[in-house]
């Protein structure tokens, strides 16, 4: 049988009440009752029910993170350093799949049904209002890789996806392309909208640079690969920014099954900087994403709207950085790429 938190009341000599005053953060009780209570539960290997705290506290110390990408393997690293973050500063991750369901409502019945202190929306690609419904619903929220925006109406932790899309056409027209794609994922996502957005901004100031561009069905290997099959049934471009690093490897599959290679025929540059993206064989040049900064602050972030729940909304935009490795002919001058790691 489990030991109780009555059986460490009946060995310390002491009230249930003092025993449960003792694993009660921020509750009074005296170091001698304290060092008397951990002794007694020590003895008989006792630990405190966090569930059954919860009732008495009014906190679960539970907090939703809440995706819609599961297939895209950068996920993997995100959720590994939101799960390790929030329990090593004393919170409970409860991972929710929306797979293709984008109607907040039903997340916002499961996080309530499990009383989460808050939740995190861990998305790209879906749009402010669905973190705005869990703030409505008096759930404290925070969006990380959200939607970047002069006013946000929740907090947001991320990226300005429009400069990302800006970069790209900066690095191919360094290179001296002048027929250049964009191959982006889903065109309702936002993170596509904003990418292809800068992309064709700065690409306006070039007049003699053909462009072009198309819209992946998900941010998959898949997706990126049957585009890039399709584009090359007829006459590619010289170079695509692929709005994400698996696209981009599923583009270089395509690529390569044809019998060309890339940068020589044709050049790629993608955005994460995910692990895969720095394997020598693929070894592809990219836009590096914070993405450990970018999880931290999401957390802290979370940390400090649990002590101020009323915070007026904030957004933290993170720089990116553009990493050369060998998918894109060098920029115009140098005789070979500089390679480079991510910071």
């Amino acid at each position: 049988m489990p030991v109780t938190l009555k059986d460490v009341a009946e060995r310390a000599g002491v009230s249930r009440s003092a025993v449960s005053r003792t694993f009660t953060p921020g509750a009074s009780v005296s170091q001698k009752m304290r060092e008397r209570v951990e002794g007694a539960a020590k003895e008989l290997g006792y630990h405190p029910n966090a569930l059954a705290s919860s009732l008495t506290t009014g906190s679960t110390k539970m907090i939703g993170l809440v995706s819609n990408n599961f297939h895209n393997p950068i996920f993997l690293e995100v959720f590994d350093l939101f799960t390790r973050g929030l329990q090593n500063v004393g919170l409970r991750p409860l991972l929710l799949n929306l797979s293709d369901d984008v109607d907040p409502r039903n997340s916002i019945r499961m996080m309530r049904q499990y009383s989460v202190d808050g939740v995190v929306v861990a998305s790209s690609t879906l749009p402010p209002g669905f973190a705005v419904a869990f703030r409505d619903a008096g759930i404290p929220v925070v969006h990380a890789f959200g939607r970047s925006v002069a006013t946000p109406q929740v907090h947001v932790v991320g990226i300005d996806n429009v400069e990302c899309g800006r970069m790209a056409a900066r690095e191919l027209i360094s290179r001296k392309y002048d027929n250049v794609a964009f191959l982006g994922g889903p065109e309702s996502s936002t993170s596509t909208q904003d990418r292809y957005a800068g992309f064709v901004e700065e690409l306006a100031k070039h007049p003699d640079v053909s462009v072009s561009h198309s819209f992946a069905g998900a941010y998959t290997f898949d997706a990126g690969r049957f585009e890039m099959s399709r584009f090359l049934e007829s006459r590619p471009a010289q170079a695509y920014f692929c709005g994400d690093d698996v696209l981009s490897i599923g583009a270089l599959s395509a690529i390569r099954e044809s019998g060309l290679s890339s940068p020589d025929d044709i050049g790629i540059i993608g955005l994460n900087d995910m692990e895969m993206a720095r394997w020598e064989n693929i070894a592809l040049t990219t836009i590096h994403q914070p993405i450990r900064q970018i999880v931290g602050s999401s957390i802290e972030m979370m940390l400090a709207m649990l002590d101020e729940p009323d915070r007026h909304p904030e957004a933290r935009i993170f720089p990116c950085t553009v990493v050369e490795r060998s998918t894109l002919r060098p920029v115009a001058g140098n005789s070979c790429p500089t390679m480079g790691a991510s910071p």
